[in-house]
């Protein structure tokens, strides 16, 4: 299982990279086996404000349909339109050409609740 040591986590397997104020969104490579092949991708508009742990979208496999969660607040500045068309591209790379959404960060000390990757990889393990 890939876990990016250069990524914040949640415990609902989103993922996080912040780059300056913007950070980009996308589901960990633990929830997308357990999903298996992905066939849909509910996403906001570019423009919503998304909140802390509120749903920003959902994902929908072969296997089950989940919610998507904001790792942090603020609002919407692009979403991944290749999803659209190629869905599975998640699958296949979900922490590079699978990601999301991306936000323009409102509430900066929201990161701090965050889990590193060991912290994320030993909540998966309990899983």
């Amino acid at each position: 299982m890939n876990i990016p040591v250069d990524l914040k986590y949640t415990q609902d397997h989103e993922w996080i990279r912040v780059e300056g104020s913007t950070a980009t969104v996308g589901i960990t490579d633990w929830a997308q086996g357990e999903l298996g092949d992905i066939v849909f991708v509910e996403l906001p508009q570019v423009g919503d404000d998304v909140d802390q742990k509120g749903t920003f979208g959902t994902i929908e496999a072969v296997k089950a349909v989940s919610d998507l969660y904001s790792p942090v607040s603020g609002k919407v500045t692009e979403i991944n339109g290749v999803l659209e068309s190629d869905p599975m591209v998640i699958n296949r790379d979900p922490y590079g050409e699978g990601w999301m959404i991306k936000i323009e960060v409102s509430k900066t000390g929201e990161l701090e609740s965050l889990l590193d990757a060991a912290a994320y990889s030993e909540h998966v393990k309990g899983l």
